[in-house]
């Protein structure tokens, strides 16, 4: 059986917009994804880490944990064998609470690539593929968390366009979500079912082309 990590926030995490309740697994894209897979004899597990509000490299003021290059080292060392490691992260990064831009976003991504390339895994495990997904642009922030993610619709902008860059750079594979969904009509930042389905069969569709 291969195991597939998804490393990523609330989109993976499952949350359903505008409340503090989780979609099931075979709801979220990442169940959708692994049954998929199964559907076509793959035999694989997909592990999630999948924490809300989890930035790429940075801090929040508010909640402990949620800096995704502290603890990943250990995550890899949890996880491992690992076949594939899937990043999908960067909205968090784009709260009031930071002035950042995509290119320091995307910066943020090599640094977690860099981590799982270093990782102390046992010697004989194999290191695995990395698989970078860009997360659908963010849309006019509405609802409960409009007031934490006011202006992130246009901090965020060019993002894919940097992933894809590093992503290259970094010699890993890249998805741009983009091409197939985008953020809820709800709260303009997370999935919703439709999405996390589509999303899920699209995914299954992009491992089968790079394993």
């Amino acid at each position: 059986m291969k195991q597939i990590l998804v490393y990523s926030d609330s989109l993976s995490w499952g949350i359903i917009p505008n409340t503090r309740k989780r979609l099931a697994f075979d709801k979220r894209w990442t169940g959708v994804f692994e049954n998929a897979l199964n559907n076509k004899n793959q035999n694989v597990r997909v592990i999630e880490n999948c924490l809300n509000g989890r930035r790429t490299v940075w801090s929040d003021p508010y909640k402990d944990g949620r800096d995704g290059s502290q603890g990943l080292a250990q995550v890899m060392e949890i996880n491992s064998p690992l076949s594939l490691v899937i990043i999908l992260l960067g909205h968090n990064d784009f709260q009031a609470t930071h002035d950042n831009t995509a290119w320091l976003s995307a910066q943020g991504m090599v640094k977690l690539i860099q981590i799982i390339r270093q990782a102390p895994i046992e010697p004989e495990m194999p290191m695995p593929e990395i698989l970078v997904i860009a997360p659908p642009v963010i849309t006019e922030p509405k609802g409960a968390i409009a007031n934490k993610f006011r202006g992130a619709e246009k901090r965020c902008k060019g993002l894919a366009k940097e992933l894809e860059i590093i992503a290259k750079d970094n010699n890993v594979h890249f998805f741009d979500s983009n091409t197939v969904i985008q953020s809820s009509t709800i709260d303009g930042i997370h999935l919703d079912d439709d999405q996390h389905n589509l999303l899920g069969t699209t995914v299954a569709s992009v491992y089968l082309k790079i394993t």
